[in-house]
């Protein structure tokens, strides 16, 4: 057997000491486990109001007025961590992500957030009643905790075939501090899920499913689009989020209670242009031919202008007649 006064005990320690530095390195920062970063100390309370600016001026071209008309879906959001995504423009929509975008059910959305609490990749979920038309506020309070500081939100676009609103993985923690305020324009996006042009469009499935993608003034590139615009370079916002965080002097706020700062925010007139028909063909000429007969043909408009646009052109137009479109009286 081997005398264990050839290993000093301090040259043991040395060893150890070693051996776990390397450890460490290995293993990186505990917070990049669930990809949040967040190393700020205790929660942190904030009021969530969503804002509606959808209205005839911002949006006039086949905006809905009736059956139904121009609303908001009830607000879901989930707060959560690196592990979990609600949705995510460019890959394909989950099948609560469809459900809601297409019908506005939560069922399915909810379901998946509570498996992803099970492995602790979500932390909370919060809902909001639905906005009854295109201009309106909702809110609701939320408790951020370092482990699950990302916020994730929808709301459906109402009607449409499967278009709505929302944030994806938005980061309220910064290195070790909570953000004090937040605020973000929103834009309408395309589950991938419904083939439909329009608001009121009739369901169409799209086979296979296409990517969420996000509606532009000239994309789909399609002049029967809701959202189509050609003349804008951007859409303007059709709605937006503010998140303020609430201190420990400030009374707990009610859901449908908004700060006395929240006010309407005031956008430009979005010009609509005239859209019509293609001609008809040309009628036929009674009268004499060649000396004073004359002939016509019509369009009808599609569109009607607003907010300025360009307005329509003339609906009819008249031409000299000849003799191969003259019609003989009997």
């Amino acid at each position: 057997m081997m005398s264990s006064e050839r290993f000093p005990c301090g040259w043991l320690q040395q060893l150890l000491i070693v051996l776990l530095k390397l450890s460490l390195s290995y293993a990186g920062p505990l917070q990049q486990i669930n990809g949040t970063d967040c190393t700020a100390r205790g929660p942190a309370s904030y009021i969530l109001v969503f804002t509606g600016h959808w209205s005839p001026l911002t949006f006039p071209k086949q905006y809905p007025l009736f059956r139904p008309p121009a609303q908001w879906s009830k607000l879901i959001a989930v707060t959560h961590n690196g592990q979990f995504r609600l949705w995510q423009e460019g890959a394909t929509a989950s099948a609560g992500a469809q459900s809601f975008a297409e019908v506005g059910v939560t069922v399915e959305l909810v379901k998946g957030a509570k498996e992803a609490r099970k492995r602790r990749a979500v932390g909370a979920m919060y809902r909001t009643a639905g906005i009854p038309s295109g201009i309106g506020h909702s809110s609701t309070e939320l408790l951020m905790q370092a482990r699950s500081s990302l916020l994730s939100l929808m709301v459906k676009v109402i009607p449409s075939p499967d278009w709505f609103v929302g944030v994806d993985s938005l980061n309220l923690c910064e290195g070790g501090q909570w953000k004090k305020e937040v605020t973000l324009d929103l834009h309408p996006f395309d589950a991938g899920t419904d083939s439909g042009f329009t608001f009121s469009s009739p369901n169409f499935p799209t086979s296979p499913p296409e990517n969420i993608t996000r509606i532009t003034s000239q994309m789909p590139n399609h002049p029967a689009n809701s959202f189509y615009y050609p003349r804008l370079k951007d859409l303007p916002p059709i709605a937006s989020i503010r998140i303020i965080q609430q201190t420990a002097r400030q009374t707990p706020m009610s859901n449908h209670i908004l700060p006395n700062s929240i006010s309407p925010q005031n956008f430009l007139e979005t010009p609509l242009d005239c859209e019509v028909s293609l001609w008809s063909s040309w009628g036929l000429c009674l009268g004499p031919c060649s000396r004073g007969g004359v002939r016509h043909r019509t369009r009808y408009i599609l569109l009607r202008p607003a907010n300025a646009g360009v307005p329509c052109p003339e609906l009819e137009e008249h031409a000299e007649c000849t003799p191969h479109n003259c019609l003989k009286r009997q």
